[in-house]
């Protein structure tokens, strides 16, 4: 029967998470040859190539793929075991998927107090939409994620803890916006296809039978904002996220109609898997009360 190292399944993760020996050998504190070695060592005993070689970064095979779920669950279990054994003290790693609106405007204050209480929880933050990250959450690439509305969780436990008012940003000197019909055909300018907040846009522009004459796909709120702007097109965004974009000043923001513009972020997370540092995010949590 094979056995494993906690070590090397460590090591084993980080080189998957960091796409080469150098960054992981630097996060985890050991020599470069050290974990070349391990790596070495675990795909013999395992007899398969657990890595292949694109350009200058090491990707998972699908051997690989296959064990880092293991791993990622092996490795989690020890934690909770220690923690248990130390009187329920979360420690290790919390991997967490976030929006990038709530990353900008929600976490600061809510991770600053985690990591007062639990210094020994090292948090890794992973950004995307809606979509990328409820599958992320699914796939074990992350333990839990906050995600926007509307979003299908199958197998997922949630909970709701930020409301979110989104408004219509729109460049200055465009009039008064009532109703889809006074936008006409512009530029609409968002994330990439997954985005909870591009899907309620659309969705009522849809329901006018307005369309889009294009879209503009950004990456981040600046850069979206800062398009808006410059006069490119019209988005729609957290309101809360305005506070945090230079640009912001130089928008028009118009309010949406309530069934466009509530929107709760919500925490979700593997039905019946929480960690002992998963559990004290919960703790965390501001109290919520939807109406």
């Amino acid at each position: 029967m094979r056995t494993f190292d906690l070590a090397e399944l460590e090591i084993f993760k980080a080189v998957a998470e960091l796409g080469g020996v150098t960054r992981a050998a630097a996060r985890l504190h050991r020599v470069q040859s050290n974990v070349t070695t391990r790596i070495k060592h675990l795909e013999e005993r395992l007899g398969a190539r657990l890595f292949v070689r694109e350009r200058r970064r090491l990707v998972l095979s699908s051997e690989g793929r296959l064990f880092l779920a293991y791993a990622d669950r092996l490795l989690r279990l020890s934690a909770e075991a220690s923690a248990a054994v130390l009187g329920g003290a979360p420690r290790g790693t919390l991997r967490l998927g976030t929006l990038e609106s709530t990353a900008a405007s929600r976490l600061p204050p809510l991770l600053a107090r985690y990591h007062r209480r639990h210094p020994a929880v090292r948090i890794d933050l992973v950004t995307g939409t809606t979509g990328a990250l409820v599958a992320a959450v699914a796939e074990r690439e992350v333990e839990a994620a906050f995600v926007a509305e509307p979003f299908t969780a199958d197998a997922l436990d949630t909970r709701p803890v930020f409301r979110e008012e989104l408004v219509l940003v729109t460049p200055p000197a465009l009039a008064r916006i009532r109703a889809p019909r006074d936008i006409g055909r512009t530029t609409m300018i968002a994330f990439t296809t997954g985005c909870s907040y591009r899907r309620r846009l659309e969705a009522w522009l849809g329901g006018a039978r307005v369309v889009p004459e294009r879209v503009m796909e950004f990456g981040s709120y600046h850069a979206i904002v800062a398009c808006v702007a410059a006069g490119a097109g019209i988005a729609v965004v957290p309101r809360s996220v305005l506070r945090t974009v230079p640009a912001a000043r130089s928008v028009a923001v118009h309010a949406l109609p309530p069934a466009v513009a509530r929107a709760w972020t919500h925490l979700v997370w593997r039905r019946g898997e929480r960690s002992a540092a998963l559990a004290a995010l919960l703790d965390a949590l501001p109290p919520t009360r939807r109406r």
